[in-house]
């Protein structure tokens, strides 16, 4: 038995044009239907008014829904719009990233810092693509925190070191007791992309990050 064809007779009987697939019922025609069911009922089987209400309650929150989900897609777009302005604003500055490898030019030294967990001797070492160490950089730190580190760009025989990738590993103490400690680098913020998974830091040397992995803006 087929239900298309009767759903679209009734509909055509109450004065109400069928919808197509890609049309909705909208608001004026559901009342338009209820109207026309109203006055065209069997008076010996009146329909359940506590039944067309609770209908009609179901269709007001449905548009509701509705007209939230668009109120909501819009603050999205705003806060989307906003964000992507503030975050062209930091075109030309420098911006400390949570990382530890680095793509230079030959000779171009580095700066950031390590994040210390006490107070005493640190050793940052640069290593090249080939995991040979090209400079050992001394660091003291006062305590836990956040300690500056720089690196001049050359060997530890006091060479130019030569263009390529760089890894930077930091560590405390000595022996058994060695700790490795996390480092971060600043880089030049050269522009910004908008990406399916948010907005993107294009920087120098490091490539794209997101705007989470940023610790500190020059």
């Amino acid at each position: 038995m087929s239900t298309v064809g009767s759903t679209t007779d009734a509909l055509s009987s109450y004065g109400v044009t069928p919808l197509s697939k890609k049309e909705t019922l909208g608001q004026a025609d559901f009342l338009k239907l209820m109207t026309e069911q109203l006055k065209n009922q069997d008076p010996l089987k009146p329909l359940d008014g506590t039944q067309m209400l609770g209908q009609l309650a179901q269709f007001s929150t449905v548009q509701g829904i509705n007209g939230m989900q668009d109120a909501l897609g819009s603050v999205a777009n705003v806060m989307e719009s906003d964000q992507t302005l503030r975050a062209a604003s930091l075109v030309g500055h420098d911006a400390l990233i949570d990382t530890d490898t680095v793509q230079l030019d030959a000779g171009a030294g580095m700066s950031g810092e390590v994040v210390a967990t006490s107070s005493g001797p640190i050793t940052l070492e640069i290593t090249d693509a080939s995991g040979q160490i090209v400079d050992r950089v001394p660091i003291e730190a006062n305590g836990a925190g956040s300690v500056a580190w720089q690196w001049d760009g050359k060997t530890s025989s006091g060479a130019t070191a030569p263009a390529g990738t760089y890894t930077i590993k930091a560590t405390t103490g000595t022996g058994a007791s060695t700790q490795a400690l996390s480092t971060r680098v600043s880089s030049h913020v050269d522009s910004v992309s908008i990406e399916a998974n948010g907005l993107m830091l294009n920087l120098r040397g490091i490539g794209p990050q997101p705007l989470s992995s940023v610790r500190r803006i020059g």
